[in-house]
């Protein structure tokens, strides 16, 4: 009997200092663990003020912009213009909005929804599959009209940029014409960047477009993001 109450006792001790042991351990390990929890919150804090503090520049287009036909959409020129402003860290981020067979009509049908996020330099193309189908240019113009409209009304600080475009012969000369006065006229009238013309040096090149002839390769989409360069770093720098 003495010998079993011997036992319980040392078991009883034993257990007492267990128990001390894995309370002051506890106790010696929650500072570390304050300290890696409070470390990891003033990171997420720093990464959400520096996403913050990142402008956007939202391209807005067709099949251009989406980089329809290339095997990586980074080598199309919206993901060009990322590299040439993270090279210089101007601290904006390009969103690539490109719709493959997208209209003006398109466009307007969806800006709603893109404006959902902050814009801070918005670029508009649109426009050529218009001109590929015949749209009556009217209605073309409408549309971008009331694309520029929407962006501005969401916030009349955006800089809008607006992409000229020509189209083929075989469209006949007066609508070719026509259509080519579209975007210095819509320019002009709400006080807008243009880009003369965003296929300059690329379109009817055989060698720097695919075999459609429409959309460009590789090195067209180069080009392409240094036209579009020329305009926009005066803008963002």
């Amino acid at each position: 009997m003495n010998f079993n109450n011997n036992v319980i006792k040392i078991f009883l001790k034993f257990c007492y200092f267990s128990l001390l042991l894995i309370l002051l351990s506890c106790g010696a390990d929650t500072p570390k663990k304050e300290k890696t929890t409070e470390k990891a919150l003033v990171e997420a804090e720093s990464n959400v003020q520096e996403s913050s503090t990142s402008k956007t520049i939202l391209v807005f287009g067709d099949s251009l912009t989406a980089g329809f036909g290339l095997d990586d959409v980074n080598d199309a020129f919206p993901a060009l213009l990322q590299s040439k402003i993270d090279s210089l860290s101007l601290g904006y981020t390009v969103i690539n909005s490109g719709v493959s067979g997208e209209t003006t009509a398109g466009g307007k049908s969806r800006i709603d929804w893109v404006l959902n996020q902050k814009i801070d330099v918005f670029i508009l193309e649109l426009g050529a599959n218009d001109g590929l189908r015949g749209v009556p240019l009217k209605e073309t113009r409408e549309n971008l009209q009331a694309i520029i409209d929407a962006v501005l009304e969401k916030n009349a600080a955006t800089k809008i940029i607006l992409a000229g475009m020509q189209l083929p012969p075989n469209m006949g000369q007066d609508y070719i014409n026509e259509f080519k006065t579209i975007f210095p006229e819509l320019a002009t009238k709400n006080k807008l960047t243009l880009i003369p013309f965003l296929l300059k040096d690329v379109g009817g090149i055989p060698a720097l477009n695919q075999a459609d002839g429409i959309h460009p390769t590789v090195d067209g989409h180069k080009i392409l993001a240094n036209n579009v360069w020329t305009v926009l770093e005066p803008i963002i720098s």
